[in-house]
């Protein structure tokens, strides 16, 4: 996924721009950018490549603007050539963009029609052409918005600035995340916390359908049919957290070391150590003795989690559960029984083809849990309860630390289940909670990382235990 971040600021812009935009380079990019106001008009740097060759460009070509949008780009439509990447910019506004608009390609014929040139490959053309096109129509900023977002299809998330308008930007999403940071004096617009991280702890996160109007003074949110809408401001702790590899290489060898810490502190929150009792920190809204089949939706590593998961559950609770790669249920229209439990596993929180098959279930009357890493995220948000994960950060693509986390808190369901419908005794779950903190990681000082393989011996558990819970 690609990233976004603007800044209404009261110094240049351009470098904290592109600092932040480091913050985001773990989400993959091929091409970067930023554009400001200078002056009344609109100025841009981008660069191919790595973001120090954006950085040599602004070097070269400095920008001085107080009022500016930058982003990371991971090429969709078009070559990863500094032509195709973003900002993309007429001389009214200029426009960054994750995501993908599904109607470019009759919206780009009608607009050639109109006698329109287009100078990219991209997509997001087609949005800023729109745009200007109401602008060059005698159309305010804010209403050549929102006419234009009415008529994209897609997944979204929008930035925009205005030549001229040094105190505006403008931000929409419609799918992939963005939020609003508070400043004094200033305001922010990003894909994530993290990227805000260097400013501001107070965020509010815009739900899909959002659109936000920014000025130094606030933000004004409006929802999809264009009502003003109050979205909570709320304190971050990940957004003032260093995101560095300390004296490791990259981010992954930190993060497979760091996994008996996290998953410590994990099995902290879910583990009573006081009664040797599972515990879990969030009371469910319905009881395990009236759920006949579980069903768990994941992608990429979230989904061999809930693999192992499903082992646990059908040998320690007794329940059926049929698991899926969300980007393939969301299709098939599976019947869901009314009452049954539905889990979703991310670590983002803002997994698309998993945000659209929680709605699906919650249209089913599935009762919805969400295991997730970020509890502010969109599905942690829709979700009747939330086991959270504490994997902190996860910056290495391939995930490491976050699927060991995962499993702890699915080992806790799953035995929280069991109890529940009276398939494990006490005894029984006193015996599994220490197998499970004897080979989970904790104390936090111990010094081995987990290997999944080992995750997968664990889920064996009747072959550690000799009076195992009963089959039947």
């Amino acid at each position: 996924m690609c990233g976004i971040v603007g800044i209404l600021g009261r110094a240049p812009v351009a470098d904290q721009i592109v600092d932040s935009l480091k913050r985001l380079e773990y989400r993959g990019y091929d091409s970067a950018g930023v554009a400001t106001l200078e002056g009344d008009r609109l100025a841009r740097r981008r660069a191919e490549g790595k973001l120090k060759n954006l950085e040599a460009r602004l070097k070269a070509e400095p920008l001085a603007g107080h009022t500016g949008i930058g982003h990371t780009r991971w090429a969709t439509h078009g070559k990863p050539t500094e032509n195709n990447a973003h900002p993309h910019a007429t001389d009214r506004v200029a426009v960054v963009h994750n995501g993908i608009i599904e109607n470019f390609r009759e919206l780009r014929e009608a607009l050639q029609k109109k006698g329109t040139v287009f100078k990219t490959e991209t997509d997001t053309e087609i949005v800023l052409h729109l745009v200007d096109d109401l602008l060059g129509r005698g159309f305010k900023p804010v209403d050549a918005v929102k006419a234009t977002l009415s008529q994209l299809r897609g997944a979204f998330a929008l930035g925009f600035i205005f030549a001229g308008d040094n105190d505006l930007m403008i931000g929409a999403r419609n799918g992939p995340p963005l939020a609003v940071g508070y400043g004094e004096g200033e305001m922010y617009l990003g894909s994530d916390a993290i990227a805000l991280g260097p400013f501001t702890d107070t965020i509010s996160y815009l739900e899909d359908g959002d659109w936000v109007v920014l000025t130094r003074n606030g933000a004004v949110i409006y929802d999809k049919n264009n009502a003003i809408v109050h979205r909570d401001a709320i304190k971050h702790t990940a957004a003032t957290s260093l995101v560095d590899k300390a004296n490791y290489r990259h981010f992954m060898a930190k993060e497979i070391h760091e996994q008996p810490e996290v998953v410590g502190h994990t099995l902290a929150r879910y583990v009573d150590m006081a009664t040797e009792r599972v515990a879990l920190p969030v009371k469910l809204p319905f009881d395990f003795k009236d759920i006949q089949r579980i069903s768990i939706t994941a992608c990429g590593t979230a989904s061999y989690a809930g693999y192992i998961a499903k082992y646990w559950f059908e040998r320690l609770s007794r329940l059926p559960v049929e698991l899926d790669v969300a980007s393939e249920f969301r299709y098939r229209e599976a019947p869901l029984r009314k009452g049954d439990l539905a889990i979703f596993i991310s670590q983002s929180g803002e997994t698309a083809d998993t945000l659209a098959t929680l709605r699906y279930a919650k249209e089913q009357k599935q009762h919805v849990v969400a295991v997730v890493n970020v509890p502010t995220s969109t599905i942690a948000r829709e979700s009747d309860a939330v086991m959270p994960t504490l994997a902190g950060p996860e910056i290495g693509v391939a995930s490491t630390k976050a699927f060991t986390c995962q499993l702890a808190v699915l080992a806790c369901l799953a035995i929280a289940a069991g109890r529940a419908r009276g398939v494990l005794s006490e005894e029984d779950e006193r015996k599994l909670r220490n197998l499970q903190i004897s080979h989970g990681g904790i104390p936090p000082s111990a010094s081995a990382p987990r290997s999944p393989d080992h995750w997968v011996r664990w889920a064996r558990i009747e072959r550690h235990s000799r009076s195992g819970p009963p089959r039947s």
